[in-house]
């Protein structure tokens, strides 16, 4: 009779997987919500209050309750370290503390935009090797998602399934994407599905903080004063070539300039006017970070013949892609030509920069 019994239960166990060459492929589970993603959230008081709070603020619960989408969801705890972040970076400067009801409407809008992508993207859809490029609803910023499994006591995909939701940083090259990952996903509504993040994640992708407490620059000199540009070596392809030497003075982070690099080399402003700069820029380009410039000096010139030097810099870093950093100089004179001389890139034999800038700011 014992034998009768267990046999029978073997055979059930058998019939309840699905056979794949001596393997047992597990099924994601789906979970159906009868509402739409709005009232989703709304039905999971002390989850989602935060995530409520800025869907509101900024327009964005029509989104959830109308149209086909796939929400990537924070959590409160996400929201929370978001905002305690930035209160920790705001002391130090002795400003007050700022919540969610006070922080800038329009990083908060483009952040949490990032958050709902077009269409209903159960994890099946992002099943492939490379997985899948997703653009935002709102603005058509470039995220992506893949659904990642692993093994487990015999059965193929039989761990648990998660997505790995990035923010691509408009890079091709996955090691500058900022990637976070779901505590639970296929949450079906009405009108789409809700992935929900991790805890861990902090609200913006790494961008909160940095975007919360960003103080422009001082006023461009290229714009306000104007001038001639020049470099002592030009991309390949000429003048006009698409990452030429007339990118870098642009003012547009996502142009370049991308050229071969021996030794050094420089660029250069001749101004319709002589002015004081007491302060410049540079702004990384869009991808491979060995070709960043690490060591360089800025001087000026009268005459473009005897030149004195304002700054010098080495083993600078560009954390990140399209990243604007400030320099700030102790001078007061008022020079025709501004040339910044590059000395060292990080690696290799190619230089590229986004951007390069002199500026002037009124000191108090």
């Amino acid at each position: 009779m014992t034998l009768r019994i267990v046999y029978l239960l073997c055979c059930l166990l058998a019939l309840s997987c699905t056979k794949d060459n001596g393997m047992y492929k597990h099924e994601l589970q789906k979970s159906q919500f009868n509402g739409d993603i709005y009232t989703y959230l709304k039905s999971k008081p002390g989850v989602y209050d935060s995530l409520i709070k800025v869907v509101d603020r900024v327009g964005l619960d029509q989104v959830l309750t109308n149209d086909g989408v796939t929400l990537f969801a924070p959590t409160n705890e996400s929201f929370r370290l978001a905002i305690e972040n930035l209160n920790i970076v705001r002391r130090r400067a002795d400003q007050s503390r700022e919540y969610l009801v006070d922080v800038d409407l329009a990083h908060l809008d483009t952040m949490m935009s990032q958050y709902i992508v077009r269409g209903k993207l159960n994890g099946d859809s992002l099943a492939s090797k490379d997985g899948k490029s997703l653009v935002d609803f709102r603005y058509g910023y470039p995220m992506h998602g893949k659904l990642t499994e692993s093994y487990s006591s015999g059965y193929i995909h039989g761990g648990p399934s998660v997505i790995e939701f990035s923010d691509t940083k408009k890079s091709s090259f996955i090691r500058n994407w900022v990637t976070t990952s779901t505590a639970s996903i296929n949450i079906e509504t009405t009108n789409g599905i809700v992935h929900v993040l991790s805890p861990d994640h902090v609200f913006g992708f790494a961008d909160f903080v940095k975007r919360l407490t960003y103080i422009p620059p001082p006023p461009n000199l290229f714009v306000t004063v104007g001038g001639t540009f020049s470099a002592s070596t030009e991309h390949s392809g000429g003048p006009n070539a698409q990452e030429a030497s007339k990118y870098v003075f642009d003012g547009n982070s996502q142009t370049k300039f991308l050229v071969g690099f021996s030794n050094s080399l420089w660029m250069q402003v001749q101004l319709n006017e002589p002015s004081v700069a007491n302060a410049y820029t540079l702004t990384s380009a869009n991808d491979v970070q060995d070709r960043d410039p690490i060591d360089w000096r800025l001087e000026g010139s009268h005459d473009g013949t005897t030149w004195t030097q304002l700054d010098s810099r080495s083993s600078e870093e560009f954390v990140n892609r399209f990243m604007q950093r400030v320099f700030r100089i102790r001078n007061t004179t008022a020079y025709t030509y501004y040339r910044l001389t590059i000395t060292r890139i990080r690696a290799g034999s190619t230089f590229q920069l986004a951007d390069w800038s002199v500026n002037y700011e009124e000191l108090l």
